[in-house]
């Protein structure tokens, strides 16, 4: 029998994920070119319209709420008339699963890659987060997001990433950000910087340590993390692809050097 909690919990996520009237941008490349740039073991990082998208952007700051690793062909050729599915991230109410690049494909995204993964590091990466498909949302870092939504509260920036550090902990639980984190830390490949400890006897350098320390831990991680990460290099499709301006077709109004448009 299903508990109270978890009852209201799944109504939450419900919820949750129901998408707001849109703010964001539009996507920057189409699908077909962001497919034809995505290696195995990018990040592909989303700008979400649901109203949980809305809290994470609003504790991280960040344009970028929600992230999925690019697995490419691991799981096979799909099924007939099916699309593959080459994306594996942790769904709100589906838990870990994986699925086709084109439930993105009105949303603006940015890949992340990493630099210099062997072909087997980056099987072991997929891995990892395959093995854990069927895995659950957690249900408490459900009900502690929720409370943003109700009031987005005036916090100073050293507050909001301790806020994203949510969650139960329980080794069947899944937050997107935060298992990715864990599978690039299970291939041992950093995403932020290592940071220089302050010297015993300088002052406040035990709460600096402590903070260092805190921030290391993989319940810490966002995916804004990914993008200014210095070790993951942004890849832009459009530039991927050979992009030349001077090929560009540009409307009549646009021409710098035709007169005004006094009617304009």
């Amino acid at each position: 029998m299903q508990s109270p909690l978890r009852f209201l919990g799944r109504r939450l996520a419900r919820f949750l994920s129901k998408p707001r009237v849109s703010q964001s941008h539009l996507p920057t490349s189409s699908r077909e070119l962001i497919a034809s740039t995505l290696r195995k073991g990018d990040v592909l990082l989303v700008e979400g319209t649901s109203r949980f998208s809305t809290a994470i952007k609003y504790l991280s700051q960040s344009t970028w709420s929600h992230a999925a690793l690019y697995i490419g062909d691991y799981l096979g050729p799909p099924l007939a008339g099916e699309e593959p599915n080459v994306l594996v991230d942790v769904d709100i109410n589906l838990g870990v699963r994986t699925f086709p690049l084109s439930e993105f494909a009105n949303l603006h995204t940015r890949i992340c890659r990493p630099v210099g993964l062997s072909d087997d590091e980056i099987n072991r990466l997929i891995e990892f987060m395959v093995s854990r498909v069927g895995y659950t949302y957690d249900l408490k870092n459900l009900f502690d997001l929720a409370r943003y939504l109700i009031r987005t509260p005036p916090l100073p920036e050293s507050m909001k990433r301790r806020l994203i550090a949510l969650g139960s902990g329980e080794p069947t639980k899944a937050i997107c950000s935060t298992l990715l984190a864990q599978a690039f830390g299970s291939i041992r490949y950093p995403i932020l910087p290592e940071v220089e400890l302050i010297a015993p006897g300088t002052p406040g350098s035990e709460q600096a340590r402590a903070e260092i320390l805190h921030i290391r831990h993989h319940s810490l991680y966002m995916p804004r993390d990914f993008d200014v990460s210095p070790f993951f290099r942004i890849v832009k499709p459009r530039l991927e692809g050979g992009f030349d301006f001077r090929r560009l077709a540009w409307s009549k109004d646009d021409d710098p050097e035709s007169p005004p448009d006094p009617n304009r």
